[in-house]
C-alpha cells in the first residue's frame, strides 16, 4: 500500500515537474520573440504636445513637424542674439550639435563671440519662411535680420540660412549651417 501511494505521489510530481518544464519552455521562446522585436522595431517617443498637435519622434528617420520646430528654435536661438548673453548663447548651440561637428561650429562661434563682445551690436531675426528637408536632413529658414546698435536700427535684411542636421538613434543634431545668397525671383520682384 505504501508503494502504491508513493508511486502515486511521484506520478503527481513528475506530472507538475513536466508541466512546469513546459510552461518554463514556452516562457522562454515568448522572451525570445518579444526581444526580437523590440530589438527590431523602430523606436518612437511621444513628445508633450507644444503647438496643435502631438508630436512624436521615431528611430525609423527624423519627422518633418519635429524638424520644422527644431529648425525654427535654433534659428532663432542662433541669430537672436546680444552682448549681454554671448556665453549662453554659445553653449546653447553647441549643446544642440552633432559631435562630430563640435570643434568646426565652436570655431565659428568662437570668431562670432569675439567679434561681438564689448559692443552694443544686437541681432533681431524675424523668421517668414521655413522650409525642411527630413530626407536630406537639411532645412532653410528665411526672414528679416535686424541689426540694433543700441536702441537704433542700424541694418535691416533680408536674409536665407541654411541648416544641416544629424540623425543618430533619437537626436536631431546641428551639423552646421550657412548663410545663402537670396535667390533671384525675390531680387525682382523687390
Amino acid at each position: 500500500m505504501l508503494v502504491q501511494i508513493s508511486h502515486e505521489r511521484s506520478q503527481a510530481l513528475l506530472r507538475q515537474r513536466n508541466l512546469f518544464a513546459l510552461s518554463s519552455a514556452g516562457l522562454a521562446i515568448a522572451l525570445v520573440i518579444a526581444g526580437g522585436l523590440a530589438a527590431t522595431r523602430n523606436r518612437e517617443v511621444v513628445l508633450v504636445p507644444t503647438t496643435r498637435a502631438p508630436l512624436t519622434i521615431s528611430s525609423a528617420g527624423v519627422s518633418a513637424q519635429y524638424m520644422e520646430f527644431v529648425t525654427r528654435d535654433a534659428a532663432l536661438m542662433l541669430l537672436n542674439r546680444s552682448p549681454e548673453g554671448l556665453d549662453y548663447w554659445m553653449s546653447q548651440i553647441l549643446e544642440l550639435a552633432d559631435p562630430a561637428a563640435n570643434g568646426k561650429l565652436k570655431a565659428d562661434l568662437v570668431r562670432i563671440v569675439e567679434e561681438q563682445r564689448g559692443s552694443d551690436v544686437t541681432q533681431a531675426f524675424v523668421i517668414k519662411e521655413l522650409k525642411v528637408d527630413p530626407s536630406g536632413l537639411t532645412s532653410e529658414v528665411k526672414g528679416t535680420l535686424k541689426t540694433f546698435v543700441g536702441a537704433t536700427v542700424i541694418a535691416s535684411d533680408e536674409r536665407r540660412f541654411r541648416f544641416s542636421w544629424t540623425y543618430q538613434g533619437l537626436r536631431l543634431a546641428l551639423a552646421g549651417f550657412a548663410q545663402l545668397p537670396l535667390d533671384d525671383k525675390n531680387k525682382e520682384s523687390k
